[in-house]
């Protein structure tokens, strides 16, 4: 089933819609691993991991933002992001998620929820040094 046209991709966090446009193709964390989505993609709903939100507009130029865990619905044409926060890449400061690297690593947890809480905040801050660090 191919379909005409670009993708609509909208990407909305709590406080606002960051972002709502026509795009080609897009790649994004899952949970488990990465996806790529063109036109005709069948309908899918998953988790989002951490990680590199990339997407290609209709022009050919290519866009990246930071995205924080969540949700995705594939709709038809229509492709929504729900996350907990999405920053422009060129925005994300690697010296600052560095910094809080350094800070849990040097944590001492002594529950099971603290030892969750850090070992998630290690894999959601080492995925934003990733994408800081290429722009």
């Amino acid at each position: 089933m191919a379909a005409e046209g670009p993708l609509r991709l909208v990407v909305v966090t709590p406080e606002k819609t960051v972002l709502e446009q026509d795009v080609v193709s897009l790649r994004f964390a899952l949970y488990d691993g990465q996806i790529g989505i063109l036109p005709g993609r069948a309908p899918l709903l998953g988790r989002l991991g951490y990680g590199e939100l990339q997407y290609t507009d209709p022009s050919g130029n290519s866009h990246s933002y930071f995205i924080d865990g969540g949700f995705v619905q594939v709709n038809g044409p229509v492709v929504s992001i729900l996350t907990n926060q999405a920053i422009p890449a060129e925005k994300v400061d690697a010296d600052a998620a560095q910094s809080k690297l350094e800070e849990l690593n040097a944590s001492r947890p002594s529950t099971d929820e603290e030892f969750a809480a850090k070992d998630r905040d290690l894999l959601r801050t080492r995925q934003m040094i990733a994408v800081g660090r290429r722009f």
